[in-house]
């Protein structure tokens, strides 16, 4: 009994305040998590000669490596762990998990992620931001692997609110993984656009709109966009790929984007230029080498691991400044250049660890002793109180992270700032500034332990859906139409026809991404594809699920064109019915409101494209056809009834658009009568008079679409996609995000998705 109660009072007196010096050490200690590299006096440290650079088999260093089969002992401790449960409980014990909430509140922080507190930490920690440049009244920095931008509105919210740089020019550009890019995949493309969809023009993607950084022609590309710049002051790189499916090899995997993001920065910045690396374990010897030069370019190289930035995890910021400039690294520099792309770092050693001081490598080694310590500590801590956290302990915690927030913002002098100067509402181009930022996101998100994700991996397609989230919407039957409800109300007048223009990029190998739909459920699709390849139009229907009928489809679309303000016109209605009349007969009989005219339908998407889903050219240049050809041909207060397989791409997003722009109602039908798949688009009260405008250039997009073909494509269902490039886009993203366009895709492309998984889940 006594020894409980020594106990408590132990654990009362241990309880911290503001002036305990335990909690205070805690704290300080949190926001010091830096090692900088001090060069030799007696050794100068220089760029090795670039003959010996890229030339040597890669090596390993022992006492590097026994950090990292350490720390990878540790890490796989957590392979039982469901990861959400697991997060739930490392937030609880982060003492930096209040900031965010914290500085979202106090300082009103645009897109305030834990990437922005990280980087308005580094601000604050560091000099980052030349002197010359702020003297001069001009800033200009370079943001690499970007998205969702929270790096650009946190150096935005610092430059706004300090006094030494509230009055400085800034000039900013970046690049990231287009999230608009339909061949971009899902685990490494950042779906959130907030930043990007408002401020498109400052973005670059590059010649094939990939925005993949790890090309050499976007590499050279990118340092002409940034030509009108007066210089480049500041690179930041917070680039990173999906590696829980591999952890224990995360150094490795993202080694040559790393390269390619250090090969960028020293290109791009001017003298006296700061350069943010973000990295992770630097065991390896691609790190190692990577360091060194980093050392030798610029006066001073920091490591740092913010407070903001989770404990437990491995990534730290290699932090550079006063850059020697590239005249002093021209002659590597432009060998780097010549071997730049996605496997810089899988093929030779950067440089022999001959050529690399002792005293760096020891300077090294000590610096990740010195960071292993706190990831593995951290862990274990964890460890240690997962599902055992007393009263006493959750109260400590809570106190400290209280004072953590506290000495956060009064560390980094946080400010508020107001709406009206944050970046995306304050653009230059008007028709940024209404893009929605209310879509759902869509966002790949762990579930399970690491062994369940690696079991369920083994497992077929299908019994991968009966574990999803997903399963009951997939697997129960359609009872009832969908899209009812579900209606563009038009015509959309605030269109922007002469801004329109045509982006052509890499031609599509596969349609892995979409801001048009729920990615999760596109990848169960692909998934599917991959297992068998189907044929469409030889898929049988399912018996049990409900299928529109042509003559209430018929009804609807004359209600419709009487009810969109032709009350006082009950002359019969043009109608266009791209479909077979056999199809339609039972309508056709029933309604004689509309003056039907029937023609061919688009081709459904070849068997071997079928991954491209409407992302194949073929599909896109024939459906752009039946477009055209009504528009052309309808008169006003007509109806429309188009077949769409699906509208995943920005062209055939486009599409839809277009009919959105031309009639006072579109709405959808899924699955379409003929009982296929897809959707049938219904369109109703067409306006000649906005349709006008679209009509050049839509016939200049089905002219580039065929030249991109190699000039067929008209007649042949067999034509191949010719050319290594096709049209991507021709509405700017800022249009097609805007008013209800997105809702109505992302809900009919989800209806279609399941339809077809359904189909093929009983096939």
């Amino acid at each position: 009994m006594s020894s409980g109660n020594v106990s408590r009072r132990k654990v009362l007196r241990q309880q911290p305040s503001l002036s305990d010096p335990e909690t205070q050490a805690e704290i300080q200690d949190l926001f010091n998590k830096v090692k900088t590299y001090m060069k030799a006096v007696s050794e100068e440290w220089r760029i090795p000669d670039p003959n010996v650079a890229l030339k040597h088999p890669t090596e390993e260093h022992r006492h590097l490596q026994e950090l990292k089969v350490s720390l990878n002992a540790v890490k796989n401790q957590l392979s039982d762990k469901n990861i959400q449960v697991w997060h739930q409980h490392t937030n609880s014990t982060n003492r930096a998990g209040k900031v965010i909430a914290a500085v979202r509140s106090t300082a009103n922080a645009e897109i305030c992620t834990q990437a922005w507190c990280k980087f308005y930490e580094i601000l604050g920690s560091f000099d980052l931001l030349p002197e010359e440049a702020l003297q001069n009244g001009e800033l200009n920095s370079v943001h690499l692997c970007e998205a969702p931008g929270a790096f650009i509105t946190a150096l935005n919210h610092y430059m706004k609110t300090n006094e030494s740089t509230r009055y400085c020019d800034w000039g900013w550009v970046a690049n990231t993984l287009n999230p608009y890019h339909e061949a971009n995949g899902g685990s490494t493309t950042i779906a959130d656009d907030r930043l990007i969809a408002n401020t498109l023009p400052w973005w670059f993607f590059g010649s094939d709109n990939t925005g993949d950084i790890m090309l050499q022609k976007h590499l050279l590309d990118l340092q002409v966009f940034v030509s009108n710049m007066r210089r480049v002051d500041l690179v930041t790189a917070d680039g990173s790929f999906d590696c829980q499916e591999n952890p224990d090899e995360q150094e490795a995997l993202v080694a040559s984007l790393h390269y390619c993001e250090a090969t960028a920065a020293l290109l791009l910045l001017g003298p006296g230029g700061s350069f943010v690396l973000k990295m992770f374990t630097l065991y390896e010897h691609s790190s190692v080498c990577l360091l060194y030069l980093l050392n030798c370019c610029f006066h001073s190289v920091s490591v740092f691991k913010p407070a903001t930035s989770k404990a437990g995890n491995s990534e730290v910021y290699v932090v550079c400044l006063n850059y020697d400039g590239k005249e002093a690294v021209r002659p590597l520099l432009s060998k780097l250049i010549r071997n730049y792309g996605p496997n810089m770092a899988d093929r030779e050693a950067l440089f022999p660890s001959s050529v690399i001081p002792k005293t760096f490598l020891k300077q090294h080694e000590e610096l990740c002793s010195y960071f292993h310590k706190l990831q593995v500590g951290t862990i274990c801590e964890n460890l240690r109180l997962f599902g055992s956290i007393s009263p006493e302990q959750g109260q400590r915690l809570d106190h400290i992270r209280d004072c953590v927030v506290q000495e956060y913002l009064r560390r980094f002098e946080v400010s508020f700032l107001p709406k009206s100067r944050w970046i995306s509402r304050n653009t230059v181009s008007p028709a940024c500034c209404s893009v929605s930022a209310g879509r759902p996101l869509s966002q790949k998100k762990q579930t399970g332990s690491f062994n369940e994700r690696r079991e369920l991996q083994n497992l077929s397609w299908r019994e991968r859906i009966r574990r999803s989230s997903h399963a009951t919407l997939i697997q129960s039957h359609c009872t009832e139409e969908r899209g009812v409800g579900c209606i563009l109300e038009g015509p959309w007048s605030s269109s922007h026809v002469d801004s329109w223009y045509i982006i052509t990029g890499s031609a599509l190998s596969a349609v892995r991404n979409s801001p048009f739909c729920d990615v999760m459920l596109l990848n169960h699709l692909n998934e599917a594809l991959l297992d068998a390849v189907v044929d469409w139009t030889l898929l049988a229907p399912c018996r049990s699920c409900h299928v529109s009928c042509t003559a209430s489809i018929m009804s609807e679309a004359a209600g419709l064109c009487i009810f969109k303000g032709y009350e006082g016109n009950k002359e019969r209605k043009p109608c266009l019915v791209f479909g077979s009349r056999s199809a339609w007969a039972d309508g056709e009989s029933k309604h004689k409101d509309l003056v039907l005219t029937f023609c061919e339908e688009p081709s459904f998407p070849q068997t071997g494209c079928i991954p491209l889903h409407d992302g194949e050219p073929l599909y896109q240049h024939q459906l752009l056809g039946c477009v055209l050809f009504s528009l052309q041909t309808l008169s006003s207060g007509g109806a429309l009834l188009l077949p769409l397989f699906s509208a995943l791409t920005r062209v055939t997003a486009a599409l839809v658009f277009c009919l959105h722009v031309c009639f006072r109602s579109v709405s959808y039908r899924c699955p379409p009568p003929s009982g296929g798949v897809g959707a049938l688009l219904m369109c109703s009260g067409y306006c000649p008079e906005l349709a006008a405008p679209l009509l050049p250039i839509l016939s200049d997009v089905q002219k580039s679409i065929h030249q991109l073909m190699g000039g067929g494509g008209e007649g042949g269902k067999n034509q191949q996609h010719a050319g290594d490039r096709q049209v991507l886009q021709f509405v700017p993203m800022e249009e097609l995000l805007r008013g209800g366009l997105t809702e109505f895709l992302w809900t009919m492309n989800s209806d279609i998705i399941q339809q077809k998984l359904h189909l093929l889940m009983q096939s």
